[in-house]
């Protein structure tokens, strides 16, 4: 995991909940903890990271990701057991 990904780690956990993350950032961050990516319908993507499984939207026109979306990627991360 390289600096920029602990700092969207940090951002996901601060409170208050940031509404600007970018998700590609989050997409980055996932991978490098080794998450498994793949393409669902539409905006959708798919993620499996340490047997824990999600389905999140990518935000659009905008690549901001609001809170509730943090919100549910702060869960998935907790319940997948990340931690730095």
């Amino acid at each position: 995991m390289n600096k920029a990904n602990k700092k969207v780690y940090k951002d996901i956990y601060t409170n208050p909940v940031k509404p600007n993350i970018r998700w590609t950032d989050i997409e980055k961050l996932l991978e490098s903890l080794g998450a498994e990516i793949s393409e669902g319908n539409g905006s959708r993507i798919r993620i499996k990271l340490n047997g824990e499984r999600a389905v999140f939207h990518r935000p659009h026109p905008d690549d901001n990701t609001d809170k509730g979306a943090v919100k549910s990627v702060r869960r998935f991360l907790e319940n997948a057991g990340v931690k730095l």
